[in-house]
Formats: structure tokens, C-alpha cells, sequence
């Protein structure tokens, strides 16, 4: 299956993003097609994770589904934030596609890596945000072309956005509880 073969050249694309290889986009479709597979995985995997982490009080109403997949399009969000942000400040024309299709692959690892050791060991999810920073460095340095410094504060904002966004929607949306006398 075609879409399971992105997944699998993805992983493939990320090693070598890591080890630092010129040759990583070769793994990557850095298309509209390869960004709307990235997409599709993304939410089924995110619909998999909501339906894991309601198993035990049962899978949400309709609205509730689509609520729970919103709020974890906030990471893709936060990321194009991220990326955004970054463009605007350093000078240069960097392709979005380039950072937003592996950055995409990030966030599925990170959606798969924290519904598991949410359900195991919740206290070393800190470790998977340190990982996920770890690879939005990296992504800036290959994929942006970024100095050092530029894709540390890359990674930084992409993780302080991909934090800051959910809380943010939550204490907006949230009741508000009435003053005491």
C-alpha cells in the first residue's frame, strides 16, 4: 500500500536528517500530494490515539471527535507557525513544502511515541518533547538550511507554539468561574 510506504520512506528520510545527509529529501514527496499523505496519517493516527486514550470510558460523541482531532491539528499548526515565523525573520527563500512534509512525519512519530507511553509511563513524556525538539533542530539545519543558532531558536518556538497553542485555546474556551463576594 502506497501510504504505508510513505510511512516507511519517512522514517528512512529522518535518519538521514539526523545522521546529516545531503540526500534527505529524496525520502520525502516535498509535493502537494506528499503533504496531503502526511496529513491523512497524521489524523488517522490522531483518530487512533483518541480512540486509545477513551477506550477504558468509551469513544466520544461525534462533536467530541472532531473537537479531540482539532485540537491535535494544533501541532500542524504550530509547526507552520513555526516555520513561518522562522521565514520571516531570516532572509532567504526557503520552499514550505521542504520543512512542512518531514516536519509533519516528526509530529505523526510524536503523536505515536506519546499515545503509547502516555497509557505505560506518563512522566517520561518531558523525554519525547526533548526528542521532538531534537528533530525540529535538525529538520531547521537540513531542511532550512539554518545556522545553529537559527534552528535551536526554530525548534524552540516550533515547541513553545506546540505547548502554548492547546493551553491557550483551552483557558479561552474554558468557563470562567464567578467572582466571590
Amino acid at each position: 500500500m502506497k501510504i504505508w510506504g510513505a510511512m516507511s520512506e519517512a522514517l528512512k528520510g529522518w535518519i538521514a536528517i539526523v545522521r546529516g545527509d545531503a540526500d534527505w529529501a529524496r525520502y520525502f514527496a516535498i509535493s502537494a500530494a506528499g503533504l496531503a499523505t502526511a496529513l491523512v496519517l497524521f489524523f488517522f493516527f490522531a483518530l487512533l490515539s483518541v480512540a486509545l486514550a477513551t477506550a477504558d470510558v468509551g469513544i466520544p460523541s461525534f462533536f467530541g471527535l472532531i473537537i479531540a482531532l482539532v485540537v491535535q491539528g494544533l501541532s500542524i499548526l504550530a509547526l507552520l507557525g513555526g516555520i513561518l515565523i522562522t521565514r520571516k525573520i531570516m532572509p532567504g527563500e526557503i520552499s514550505l513544502l521542504r520543512l512542512m512534509v518531514p516536519g509533519i512525519y516528526a509530529l505523526i512519530a510524536y503523536l505515536i511515541a506519546g499515545t503509547i507511553l502516555s497509557l505505560i509511563a506518563g512522566p517520561v513524556l518531558i523525554l519525547l518533547w526533548i526528542g521532538l525538539a531534537f528533530l525540529l533542530f535538525c529538520l531547521g539545519r537540513q531542511a532550512g538550511g539554518w545556522t545553529i543558532g537559527v534552528a535551536a531558536a526554530f525548534a524552540v518556538l516550533t515547541m513553545v507554539l506546540l505547548v502554548g497553542m492547546p493551553v491557550t485555546l483551552y483557558m479561552a474556551l474554558g468557563p470562567v468561574a464567578a467572582p466571590t463576594p
